[in-house]
């Protein structure tokens, strides 16, 4: 689970295992600057420091007018490079110290080389880190200094006897500085495109768990909103009954015993799914096929359906056949509590791009919920603006209540047609 390896759900994966890391970054770029700040870029600034003194070596033999190596020279870029292990939590210091300890290092005399690199990576860090006007001061103190020793302070300081150097070779330099500013910014950009693909993809992962979370909380409400209204109402017949006619009572009562064992059925199917992400569940899904269940149920709780299907009856999308079972379902419910009529007429009409659905009731209305709680007609609506279709639902001219949905059908078979798996030709 995304949690048991320490990372938000939605983030991208571990940049060192499974995907590249170039696609979402180190794991200090992608989330800030908060998991660098815990950890010490050990091995990136041991590997520095190694290639400092052994690079500094070798780029000494090249350079014999310069100093040659000293211990002075090894504890100078030591520190240059010791201190790049702050150099996430404190970016702005790391980026001065380095340019402060390159200057000392040159204004001595010893030989140009790896130094150089230790500001290049303080300024890069400081830059990525959002301290850009810090990283380019420190890099342009590095030029105005390297300026003062070069053409000025040069006849004070070691090695003697040299001159200045030529104003050819400071556009090397000028070249290098704008590399590392280059470079930088980049880095930079690169890392705000890093931060807004994992936020986009942590966005799209919440989103996905709001839908997730809706369609089981409709699926939880119509399962119990329903099975939970039939067994109210048979248990109110079985107190009724229980001492004038017995056996009316255990009829009640076997009622209630099949309800709730339905309801717990689809109660359990529909955690399955919860639990174990992905797999396909073990029972199909309730659709039309069920309306006459639907019809007995609604018999037993006292309440009597009278159902009509016009047009050819055709193989219904899954997403269209489980949207129309639960509108059917929710309002027949809401007729058993809250409507004063024992008496529903349900018409189901097929047609080539659309199912209409309507369920009709005499009424007149036995509390203020007149044709249902907000919640099941929201959820009734919810489903058909999902396969984008709609739902009326209002008090009839002549009395009583009337819940219409029209479900397109033409969409949802080309979604199924277009994700069915293909036979190889």
């Amino acid at each position: 689970m995304d949690e048991q390896r320490g990372r938000e759900p939605g983030g991208p994966p571990p940049a060192w295992g499974g995907a590249p890391m170039w696609r979402y970054g180190p794991p200090w770029w992608s989330s800030g600057t908060q998991d660098g700040a815990r950890r010490l870029p050990w091995l990136t600034t041991l590997a520095l420091t190694v290639f400092a003194q052994i690079g500094s070596g070798f780029a000494g033999d090249g350079q014999p007018g310069r100093e040659s190596l000293t211990p002075t020279a090894r504890v100078l870029l030591f520190l240059a490079t010791a201190v790049l292990l702050a150099r996430h939590r404190h970016p702005v210091p790391v980026a001065y110290a380095t340019v402060g300890l390159t200057l000392v290092y040159l204004g001595a005399g010893y030989p140009y080389g790896p130094v150089l690199l230790t500001v290049a990576v303080a300024c890069f860090a400081a830059v990525v880190a959002g301290h850009r006007r810090a990283a380019w001061g420190a890099v342009g103190a590095l030029w105005a200094g390297h300026l003062l020793l070069a053409h000025w302070l040069y006849q004070w300081l070691p090695p003697g006897g040299d001159g200045a150097r030529a104003w050819s070779e400071e556009i090397v330099v000028a070249v290098w500085v704008v590399a590392i500013v280059a470079v930088s910014e980049l880095g930079r950009v690169r890392r705000e495109q890093w931060v807004k693909e994992r936020t986009e993809r942590a966005q799209a992962a919440r989103r996905r768990a709001d839908r997730e979370r809706l369609r089981m909380a409709r699926e939880l409400h119509d399962v119990l909103a329903h099975s939970i209204s039939v067994i109210n109402v048979q248990a109110g017949m079985g107190l009724a009954l229980l001492d004038s006619d017995p056996e009316q009572a255990r009829t009640a009562l076997t009622t209630i015993k099949a309800a709730s064992k339905e309801a717990l059925g689809e109660v359990r199917q529909v955690l399955d799914t919860l639990r174990a992400p992905g797999e396909a569940p073990r029972a199909p899904a309730p659709g039309l096929d069920r309306l006459p269940e639907l019809v007995e149920q609604a018999r037993s709780a006292g309440l009597t359906v009278g159902v009509t299907t016009e047009g050819t009856r055709a193989k219904l999308p899954p997403g269209a056949d489980l949207a129309a079972f639960r509108i059917v379902q929710e309002a027949l419910t809401n007729v058993v509590r809250h409507s004063g009529s024992r008496h529903a007429r349900v018409r189901v009409r097929h047609e080539r791009t659309a199912l209409t659905l309507r369920v009709d009731d005499d009424g007149p209305a036995t509390g203020a919920d007149a044709g249902g709680s907000g919640n099941g007609l929201a959820g009734m609506r919810e489903r058909a603006a999902a396969l984008g279709g709609t739902i009326e639902a209002g008090p009839r001219p002549d009395g009583g209540f009337r819940v219409s949905a029209v479900l397109p059908l033409a969409a949802d078979r080309d979604r199924e047609a277009r994700t069915a798996p293909r036979e190889d030709q």
